[in-house]
């Protein structure tokens, strides 16, 4: 009697086994091709001002970072998993790598969030059973951080307002000298 359970336990359970193996084979089939699909970024690029170019040009990592940020404009998820990892090491080296003329809280608070956002992309691309919608969102959020972080570059190097204030005392003593020249200048011409 022991046989004959054991005997139909083993039959029940081969029978099941490739219905779900068939089932496992389609969900693979319908998960590579969601993997294939090209990422959405509706981010625009922001530019760097001249003076912060400047300094990050003689950055070679955040070119590094940069790029690797352009190429996820046209990238497929598969591609983006591919690279994560290479992204999260460059996307590191960004905080150890700061010059002194770029170091402030804002810009690196703005560094821990891009790094933040690459570590999570990579944790979300190497798991087990990867999910499209957590890896989509993410290489989105990291290239709108990494937007954000170009934005605060450029405001360290915004003029403050006694700057302008300056600028605007200077132009006015030059505008008096001028019209005091051209009076002057003027008060000769009827004396003659």
């Amino acid at each position: 009697m022991k046989h004959l359970i054991s005997v139909f336990i083993l039959i029940t359970l081969f029978s099941c086994k490739p219905d779900s193996e068939g089932n496992n084979a389609n969900m693979k089939k319908v998960d590579s091709l969601s993997f294939q699909q090209k990422i959405q970024i509706d981010d625009r690029q922001y530019a760097l001002d001249p003076e912060a170019r400047e300094y990050a040009l003689n950055w070679v990592e955040f070119i590094t970072a940069q790029n690797e940020i352009r190429n996820m404009e046209n990238a497929t998820l598969k591609e983006v998993m591919r690279n994560s990892a290479s992204t999260a090491q460059i996307m590191e080296s960004l905080i150890t790598s700061l010059p002194d003329s770029l170091r402030s809280v804002s810009v690196e608070a703005r560094l821990n969030v891009v790094n933040t956002k690459a570590q999570l992309l990579k944790q979300y691309a190497h798991k087990r059973n990867p999910d499209v919608n957590n890896i989509k969102r993410t290489t989105q959020e990291l290239y709108s951080e990494f937007n954000n972080l170009k934005l605060q570059m450029n405001e360290l190097f915004l003029k403050t307002l006694e700057d302008f204030e300056g600028e605007l005392d200077k132009f006015e003593e030059m505008e008096r000298e001028m019209d005091s020249l051209s009076t002057s200048q003027s008060q000769q011409k009827v004396v003659s």
